[in-house]
């Protein structure tokens, strides 16, 4: 079964992007990649600074992710390591796909090394991505109670079904509260025992999870014209939904898949300032940041091995 699941997730991510690629065409093939390279130019200094920055802060709030899951399991690490490890691991699964697995691979690496176990790193990697989808939740949930017509640009529904989804979200979020405040009981498996966050884990986790969320927004909706006639709102609606098709589809980096939702979802925008924003995203969130992740990596593993080749010739 291991052997296929090694072979299904690559497959899975190489169809989606191969789809979502002859979907994009489809939309763009209208589009020179000389406008493309015009509204790149266009983006005024200000506006990249600001994206730069909504960066940090959605990189310094994905690190508050590991450090809310580390107070969960009653560990304390100092702020610099969890840093470098969530930096490396989120560089590394938004860019390569199916990011729980390839999460889980960095974080075991690392925190492995700090003493945590095998289990209390399955729970960290859980907690973190929890953290990420309830913060989906709850921002999907504000824009759909607000905006319930946004929906409609990508999927054919009532719009007072999307309103009444809106509040469902925001509900399982009132009940998740709800549940830490009521201190409910530890789900046992076997001889393992899983806790309910406490209530001031809950609070953090919905506070740096919207944070997040809202700065990756940010970097796309600076990158974008400021005529262009968008509201951050409508941008952050556009984020969720394009964000997370593109973690579904298992594509490495959402390639295509990203950039055909986001389209759909803003149809009054200007493609090509839409491809030249996207692609803004990718180099701030993705790609730099890759760059710097395999660098972190490199000297981890150097320093490994040479704490090991010390530890030998002392032996």
């Amino acid at each position: 079964m291991k052997r296929v699941l090694d072979y299904l997730w690559p497959m899975i991510g190489l169809a989606a992007v191969v789809f979502s690629g002859w979907l994009l065409y489809n939309e763009l093939k209208g589009i020179s990649a000389g406008d493309v390279m015009a509204s790149l130019a266009a983006i005024p200094a200000h506006r990249w600074a600001l994206a730069v920055l909504s960066t940090l802060a959605a990189y310094a709030a994905l690190a508050w992710y590991d450090r809310i899951a580390l107070q969960h399991l009653g560990h304390k690490l100092g702020w610099g390591f969890i840093s470098v490890v969530s930096f490396t691991t989120y560089a590394l699964s938004h860019n390569i796909g199916a990011s729980v697995f390839s999460g889980a691979v960095v974080r075991y690496r690392a925190y492995s090394t700090k003493g945590l176990t095998a289990g209390e790193i399955g729970v960290l990697v859980a907690l973190c991505s929890f953290t990420f989808a309830l913060g989906t939740i709850v921002l999907g949930g504000i824009v759909l109670v607000g905006e319930p017509q946004f929906v409609q640009r990508l999927v054919d529904v009532p719009v007072w079904l999307a309103r009444l989804a809106g509040f469902g979200m925001l509900a399982f979020v009132a009940l998740y509260v709800a549940g830490s405040l009521l201190g409910l009981k530890p789900l046992r498996i076997g001889k393992f025992q899983l806790f309910y966050p406490r209530p001031e884990i809950v609070m953090r986790q919905l506070i740096a999870a919207p944070v997040e969320l809202l700065a990756a927004a940010g970097i796309i909706y600076f990158a974008l014209p400021a005529e262009a006639g968008i509201s951050f709102f409508e941008t952050l609606g556009a984020f969720l939904a394009s964000f997370s098709a593109a973690l579904l589809s298992h594509a490495p980096g959402g390639l295509g898949v990203l950039e055909f939702v986001f389209l759909k979802a803003v149809p009054g925008v200007q493609p090509a300032d839409v491809i030249a924003a996207l692609l803004v995203f990718r180099l701030l969130y993705l790609l730099i940041p890759l760059a710097f992740a395999c660098v972190a990596v490199l000297a981890f593993e150097r320093s490994k091995l040479s704490e090991a080749v010390k530890q030998e010739r002392t032996n």
